[in-house]
């Protein structure tokens, strides 16, 4: 992720950035789309969704601290678990009080 996101796509790394190219390329075709990759269905869709997530955050929280953002996507990713993700946004929001 940039240090300040001022688009949602400056959110989106080279990969994320090629699979919304490709999910372009085939009309929105998941199916397509899987074939492609090889992958499952459920495996893009689920892929699609974290994706769709990463930008609701960035589109509900563009004018919170790009920590607050950061935490939020990584969560929305998967990447951090629900208490760690709780943990880390309160210390977050102590510090910047």
């Amino acid at each position: 992720m940039s240090e300040t996101a001022a688009r949602w796509t400056d959110l989106l790394d080279e990969d994320e950035l090629g699979f919304v190219k490709q999910f372009l390329l085939v009309s929105g075709s998941l199916k397509d789309l899987a074939s492609r990759y090889g992958v499952s269905y459920p495996t893009v869709r689920l892929r699609l969704d974290r994706l769709i997530q990463k930008i609701e955050v960035f589109e509900r929280f563009h004018d919170r601290s790009e920590t607050e953002r950061k935490l939020r996507a990584f969560y929305a990713e998967g990447r951090l678990p629900d208490d760690v993700f709780k943990s880390l946004m309160n210390t977050a929001r102590k510090e910047h009080k």
